[in-house]
């Protein structure tokens, strides 16, 4: 590493091959503890920021997609290979779109010993130039582990490109991904995406059910560290401990921040002519917030820029959600859509007052993440400050829980006249059975617009139960909507909140 990040890691007490050698600029050992990496980010946010290091030889440095590609880690050199270990490492080669190097590290008894790239360690395919087999350090690496069987490690996560990670439950495929910061995001002067430049990955014991990374941020306007316990399973959980250090002052700054793609749904496909029912990543954003209401937020492929905000004060849970888990939902053989993971944030402790911010941006193609969420703190993280946060992710299933209140599964909406829209919803939940639909009752409100016909009936067909209501928008403006059932004045569902637009 270059300049500021360089002195930093020296800072971890390298070994000297005598009292008088210098120390190098990234230390193939060094002494290591659990605070070393917020040290670490703490010294270097005093410092000017320094770019991270891009060079590479010719032949890497203009590789196309399918290039890049071709380029693969050999399994059989895995990091911890046949240790029996209960997880195996692979990393990943710099070219394409992951020019920038990362460092990393192997820690074993408090001690961090540094991972050196090979050219041996990695396959190629036919057409590439050659290059020195020199050190070129790695853009990121993957972490494998028994998910789906005993004698077999399965892929369950990835950190690859910027502060990008992503991780998948057994039976899973990968879909949305976490972030380690958002900064300035739908700001006018464009987003900063900070950067993982650094990780240490602490060796397991053997039979290991789970493992520890350590990781350094850095941009032009924060530093950070990040500790990630991961543990793989029906739901995969990291557990995450982070401290920020900026450098300026951030006024618009996300925690947890989460990436996904939407593209149609059975609501919002106007204009999209494909054989596929739905097509997305994810279909909703779930809320529990501060009060207990849990809340449901069906996602939209907008034609225009929507940013929605849900004000909070210490949230207990938001994530992206991929609700609709039938195949005859997508009908994709090969993208296999009903099979990506939700991702869900459980904040650890207070974390005050602020808001789920949510940014749904058009999009023409699936191939673009166009949505994200996290949490934005009302106060700004101040120049020259530490912030600590706790935070538990959990990757999988949306499966309810048995006192979770019935899910809203369903949107339809038809037009009934000028102004007039129909909007049929469909709930469905262990809670709707044995109600009297003479109890029942439908709450709907809209900021705008008049609400009339509400009608809530049992679903025979689905075992569970429908609200519908009009609504008359004269001027066709954008309305924000909230539903629910209730017995008795009792909620039995979550509270659906959308926003219509014409």
């Amino acid at each position: 590493m270059q300049g500021a990040v360089a002195v930093s890691i020296a800072g971890l007490a390298p070994e000297a091959n005598s009292a008088n050698a210098p120390a190098p600029a990234v230390p193939t050992e060094a002494r290591f503890s659990p605070a070393s990496v917020r040290d670490i980010a703490r010294a270097l946010a005093a410092k000017p920021y320094s770019p991270p290091d891009e060079k590479l030889p010719d032949a890497l440095r203009d590789l196309n997609y399918d290039q890049y590609r071709s380029i693969r880690f050999l399994p059989e050199h895995a990091l911890w290979r046949g240790d029996n270990r209960g997880f195996e490492a692979q990393f990943f080669h710099r070219g394409f779109f992951y020019k920038n190097k990362v460092d990393l590290f192997e820690v074993v008894e408090g001690r961090a010993v540094a991972i050196k790239y090979h050219r041996d360690d990695f396959s190629y395919g036919e057409g590439l130039g050659k290059w020195p087999d020199e050190d070129l350090g790695f853009a990121g690496f993957r972490l494998h582990a028994p998910l789906n069987r005993p004698d077999y490690f399965d892929e369950i996560c990835v950190f690859l490109g910027a502060s990008y990670f992503r991780a998948v439950a057994k039976g899973e495929a990968y879909g949305l991904s976490a972030r380690g910061l958002a900064i300035d995001t739908g700001e006018a002067k464009g987003e900063e995406f900070p950067l993982f430049k650094a990780f240490w990955l602490e060796r397991p014991a053997p039979g290991a059910s789970s493992i520890v990374v350590h990781a350094l941020l850095d941009s032009k306007s924060a530093a950070g560290s990040y500790r990630f316990t991961i543990r793989p399973g029906a739901t995969t959980i990291f557990d995450v401990e982070m401290a920020l250090y900026p450098r300026v002052d951030l006024p618009h700054w996300g925690l947890a921040p989460l990436t996904s793609m939407f593209f149609f749904g059975p609501n919002d496909r106007a204009d999209v002519e494909d054989f596929r029912p739905q097509v997305h990543d994810s279909d909703g954003l779930m809320m529990l917030n501060g009060r207990g209401e849990e809340l449901w937020r069906p996602l939209v492929n907008p034609h225009n820029l929507q940013i929605s905000a849900f004000a909070d004060s210490n949230p207990r849970s938001f994530g992206l959600v991929q609700r609709d888990r039938d195949f005859a939902a997508y009908q994709d053989l090969e993208s296999a859509f009903e099979r990506r993971p939700s991702l869900v944030v459980e904040p650890i402790g207070d974390w005050g007052e602020g808001e789920v911010v949510l940014f749904e941006i058009p999009t023409k193609e699936e191939v673009h993440d166009n949505i994200a969420a996290f949490w934005r703190p009302k106060q700004l993280a101040a120049a020259k400050s530490e912030h600590f946060y706790t935070y538990r992710l959990h990757w999988g299933p949306d499966i309810a829980k048995s006192d979770t209140l019935a899910r809203f599964t369903r949107t339809g909406i038809s037009t009934r006249g000028e102004g007039v829209k129909l909007f049929v919803l469909e709930v469905s939940g262990e809670g709707l059975k044995g109600l009297d639909p003479k109890s029942v009752k439908g709450i709907v409100s809209a900021d705008r617009g008049e609400i009339s016909n509400i009608v809530t009936q049992p679903n025979p067909q689905t075992g569970g139960w429908r609200l519908s209501f009009q609504i008359n928008i004269k001027d066709q403006s954008a309305v924000e909507l909230r539903a629910r059932l209730a017995e008795n004045e009792a909620p039995v569902t979550e509270i659906r909140v959308y926003r219509w637009t014409p």
